[in-house]
């Protein structure tokens, strides 16, 4: 692993999820395999977190009671251009189009570790 890509590895990722077994099980996945790991269980939460922390990548789901679902897309899309966006969802249909890359549920935590670390520029982690 180059100086880059282990500088990435560290890079802090913010889980946005509303259902906890699955923000906790995520963050914690992801902490094993070398990230620094925020989490929120809404917008509001991760809009905190976005102005407590250095994120790179926010992997977050589209469906939310408090600010998620189109406004929430909207507010990354609007104010955090900056950032790397992944969407999760089991179900999306929203009235426009996504402009981030979205992977559905159920995923598999290595494929998700694998698009984040696209996004951030390495090679995918072998397996």
């Amino acid at each position: 692993m180059t100086h880059d890509m282990a500088h990435n590895r560290k890079a802090t990722v913010l889980v946005v999820e509303d259902e906890d077994s699955i923000r906790l099980t995520l963050r914690d996945y992801l902490k094993r395999k070398g990230f620094d790991v925020v989490v929120a269980s809404d917008g509001v939460g991760a809009i905190k977190q976005l102005l407590d922390n250095e994120v790179r990548v926010v992997v977050t789901d589209y469906r939310m009671d408090v600010l998620g679902g189109d406004y929430w897309i909207k507010f990354l899309s609007r104010f955090c251009g900056d950032l790397k966006v992944l969407i999760t969802s089991g179900f999306l249909r929203p009235d426009f189009d996504i402009p981030f890359p979205v992977i559905y549920k159920p995923f598999d935590y290595s494929d998700l570790e694998a698009r984040i670390s696209e996004l951030l520029g390495e090679d995918a982690p072998r397996r």
